[in-house]
């Protein structure tokens, strides 16, 4: 599918950066040192001019050579004072800044992944997961930059432009009235680029966003795409997103070239200028050489740091467009949450409860295409409830709305007698096993992938839930036992081996209710009746609700609950439902004819 290109609310000033307090608030200290550092730095700056005038206008007009060369040594000394001082501030400086910019992107990284992994799948039905990791990535960077470096950058060239221009006023303010009418014919040409600038900015960054989301799709898929010989079509369809990303990206910095250009030729010229009137009037001895040298130092610091923070105003404006990316994801409110006051559950003896009482659904993409309709079932305790049907009958919803991926439009879903919604959500999904159809294998190795159902359990534990799922075998057969590395979403082993490590996780984590998605859909005929007896071994004492497409694994269930079109259609045990000659006995003689 393309890549979202859904234009998002742009960032009309650096005000978007204000996001980003409750991340600075705690490092307030180091912020204050940095702000003491950076101020100094700026002084040294601005104490550089004068010393610079004391040398020309005292250590240079000495007649008695002896005391001409002890002045030159004592104003040197002088000038290497400030320029050390300079040094140590501007490091002290550098330091805290860059921490702090380390430091607040890190915070800000993990609140967005804290914050994200905690959405509801309706976030992910509307965003793509490139998307989310753009932000994680570049938007990130950009706030760095800016915190680590822009902002310190643009503090100390505004204490310094504002330390020159009062010294200038005092010292000069003919030569000053001159530069503030060239000031403002710089800024104000930078005002309207910088705008140019923060759109098109924007605009790449979204563009970037749109290419992470077509390779993370791409790259999730690599069977898919090139069972269907489809490299070359996806090639070339991530190279249009790039090129389009690049032309954006040629326009924003065609625009800051040109910023740039016209800010340096006007720099120079507003420097010639105070130079040429300064040279005048030394020529006619209305100021000393001393003070003519000083004056252009001044005017070069006013003038560079007008330039310098005509910069990192684009750069603010890049960054808050950045932040406002990442304050739009922290805003984002998941629909499922936990209750202000959440009710403890009862304990459970030989299994959970479960009730749905007149249950309504239809996914939040689907608005106008119900899932579940006035859906009524009851699980007991130690009970196995088998959910059968076609495709889209809407049986893994009865899983999802269970386990409160999602929120019913009506009715009710209780267990062990509570309502769902009263119960904060790890309680609920701490009662609840679940095996899916798509097996998950985390980059690690197995001990750690089976312990992912309770990361507490002792390794004899888990070494147990594997030999209860069969899986202990060909674990201990890998190279390196329990300790091997499964690869990334375990690409090193079977379908099936996959699928029991699934199921021995959930074996682990020993749940009340067991929720079994197609368990068995991967497993050869062998590993089947293997982690089949597995299986109803793991049911005991618990209660199970199995989907099963596969018939043959559920004949033993309790119950077999047959839905079409989100409602219930028929229920029964399997020789009951055969008898009936429904629903239920079509998928059967389906099935079992080809099974012969």
């Amino acid at each position: 599918m393309p890549a979202a290109t859904t234009e998002r609310p742009r960032a009309a000033t650096p005000r978007s950066l204000s996001g980003l307090k409750p991340f600075l608030w705690p490092y307030r200290l180091q912020i204050a040192l940095a702000g003491l550092f950076l101020v100094l730095a700026a002084v040294s700056t601005l104490v550089f001019p004068m010393a610079l005038r004391s040398l020309i206008d005292q250590g240079l007009v000495a007649t008695d050579p002896g005391e001409r060369v002890m002045a030159l040594r004592e104003h040197f000394l002088a000038l290497f004072a400030v320029g050390a001082a300079l040094g140590v501030f501007s490091a002290s400086r550098f330091y805290m800044v860059s921490w702090l910019g380390e430091r607040v992107t890190a915070d800000l990284r993990n609140a967005v992944y804290a914050h994200v992994v905690r959405q509801s799948p309706e976030f992910f039905e509307t965003t793509q997961t490139g998307e989310v990791l753009s932000r994680l990535t570049t938007d990130t960077t950009l706030v760095q930059s800016v915190v680590g470096s822009s902002l310190s950058m643009g503090l100390r060239n505004t204490v310094m432009g504002l330390g020159a221009m009062v010294m200038l006023i005092v010292t000069n303010p003919l030569v000053m009235a001159q530069v503030l009418g060239i000031l403002v014919l710089v800024v104000l040409p930078s005002l309207y680029f910088g705008r140019r600038v923060r759109k098109l900015s924007r605009a790449s960054q979204d563009r970037v966003a749109d290419t992470s989301a077509i390779a993370a799709e791409v790259l999730n898929a690599i069977p898919v795409v090139q069972s269907y010989t489809q490299e070359t079509r996806e090639a070339a369809r991530f190279d249009a997103a790039t090129e389009d990303a690049f032309e954006t990206a040629r326009k924003r910095t065609r625009v800051r070239a040109y910023l740039v250009a016209f800010i340096i030729t006007a720099t120079f010229g507003a420097l010639l200028w105070g130079l040429y009137q300064g040279t005048e009037a030394v020529m006619e001895g209305r100021i000393s050489a001393g003070h003519l040298g000083q004056t252009v130092v001044y005017v070069i610091i006013l003038v560079s740091s007008v330039a310098v923070l005509s910069e990192v105003y684009g750069d603010l404006l890049r960054a808050a467009g950045a932040t406002e990316r990442l304050m739009e994801l922290l805003a984002t409110r998941s629909p499922v949450a936990d209750p202000v006051q959440p009710l403890a559950l009862p304990s459970a003896h030989g299994g959970s409860a479960v009730r749905f009482s007149a249950v309504n659904f239809h996914y939040p993409s689907r608005p106008s295409q119900p899932a579940l309709v006035d859906f009524d079932l009851t699980l007991h305790p130690g009970e196995t409830v088998a959910l059968v049907g076609p495709s889209g009958a809407g049986k893994s919803t009865v899983l999802q709305l269970l386990l409160r991926f999602y929120d019913a439009q009506s009715g009710a879903i209780t267990l062990d007698g509570v309502d769902v919604t009263q119960v904060s959500l790890d309680d609920l999904r701490g009662r609840v096993g679940i095996v899916p159809q798509d097996s998950t294998i985390f980059s690690a190795n197995a001990m750690e992938n089976i312990r992912y159902g309770r990361p507490e359990a002792s390794d004899a534990e888990v070494v147990a839930a594997a030999k209860a799922a069969h899986a202990h075998d060909f674990l201990t057969a890998l190279p390196e036992g329990y300790q091997t590395f499964l690869g990334e979403r375990g690409v090193r082993l079977s379908g099936g081996q996959r699928q029991r490590i699934s199921i021995a996780r959930a074996m682990l984590k020993n749940p009340p209710l067991l929720l079994l998605d197609e368990a068995t859909s991967a497993l050869d005929a062998e590993s089947e009746r293997m982690v089949q007896a597995a299986l109803e071994a793991a049911m005991k004492n618990r209660t199970t609700l199995v989907i099963a497409h596969r018939l043959a694994t559920i004949q033993q269930a309790d119950r077999i609950v047959v839905l079409d079109h989100g409602r219930i259609a028929e229920e029964g045990t399997h020789s009951e439902l055969v008898q009936r000659g429904g629903l239920y006995a079509k998928l059967a003689a389906m099935q079992f004819n080809l099974a012969t």
